[in-house]
């Protein structure tokens, strides 16, 4: 079976594609990789022909729009072609509810999700015992822009629904942009960015320590007393899921409760 980008379920559920998402022939969602292994690569857009020649018994897709046009005709010549979300941010638990139904593992996902709320419960305790009403920010720097998380989508859901964290106002004014995940900043945008602790994602070929000479970056709250935490790109933030989730949550968990 084929379920692009949508990995982390499957590998919950106990299951292994015979194809991964991947962008740019080489992009992959690297924390997955020690349960991907060997798993060959097929391009996020899922090109019918490069779908048939893996022969897949079933296709996943997560959005409808994935499907849309004649796009569903041509998969399903090729298999059973199922769309597990109809809108560009699906609810990744609902999500992984929906895969669980369609790969009759229903009861499974129902525990992934209720270990998950579990370990998100009690991080969330410790995290209010320790710094108490405390706001955070998670930041991708790229080479081109810094990019700040939308409060309700990726490791924005994670930090202010899952874990309490206070908005910062710079976070909540981004979040009505548009829909995509990630936000660019303008540097205006980021001198007024007063988190009290920083999740920074390093993309490829930033130097952070060159970052840290920026003036705007050294006046920021979280930069003057230490708070700021770094993960390159190959880290679960950039995603979601039971999996990417639940690595985050040990990630500020090692960052911030001392």
């Amino acid at each position: 079976m084929i379920a692009s980008y949508l990995e982390d379920h499957l590998i919950v559920l106990g299951v292994k594609p015979v194809a991964q998402w991947s962008v740019k022939g080489n992009v992959v969602q690297q924390y997955l990789q020690k349960d991907l292994a060997g798993v060959p690569l097929i391009p996020h857009d899922l090109p019918p022909e490069v779908v048939m020649s893996y022969n897949p018994d079933l296709l996943i897709v997560d959005s409808a729009e994935m499907v849309a046009g004649d796009r569903y005709s041509q998969y399903a010549k090729i298999t059973t072609t199922i769309a597990v979300g109809t809108e560009k941010n699906n609810d990744w638990r609902q999500e992984l509810l929906t895969v669980g139904d369609v790969l009759n593992k229903k009861e499974e996902a129902k525990k992934v999700l209720a270990d998950y709320e579990a370990k998100a419960k009690d991080a969330r305790e410790q995290l209010k015992k320790a710094i108490g009403t405390q706001s955070a920010a998670a930041l991708w720097v790229t080479g081109k822009a810094v990019f700040v998380v939308d409060e309700h989508l990726s490791s924005g859901d994670l930090l202010y629904k899952d874990l309490g964290l206070t908005i910062p106002e710079v976070v909540k004014e981004a979040s009505k942009q548009n829909d995509a995940n990630w936000k660019p900043l303008s540097t205006e945008k980021l001198a007024e960015l007063n988190a009290d602790h920083l999740f920074v994602v390093q993309g490829k070929g930033v130097n952070m320590d060159e970052m840290k000479k920026d003036p705007i970056w050294l006046q920021m709250p979280a930069v003057k007393n230490g708070h700021v935490y770094v993960f390159d790109d190959s880290s679960s933030w950039l995603y979601t899921g039971a999996i990417a989730n639940s690595h985050m949550i040990d990630d500020v968990l090692k960052s911030v409760v001392k």
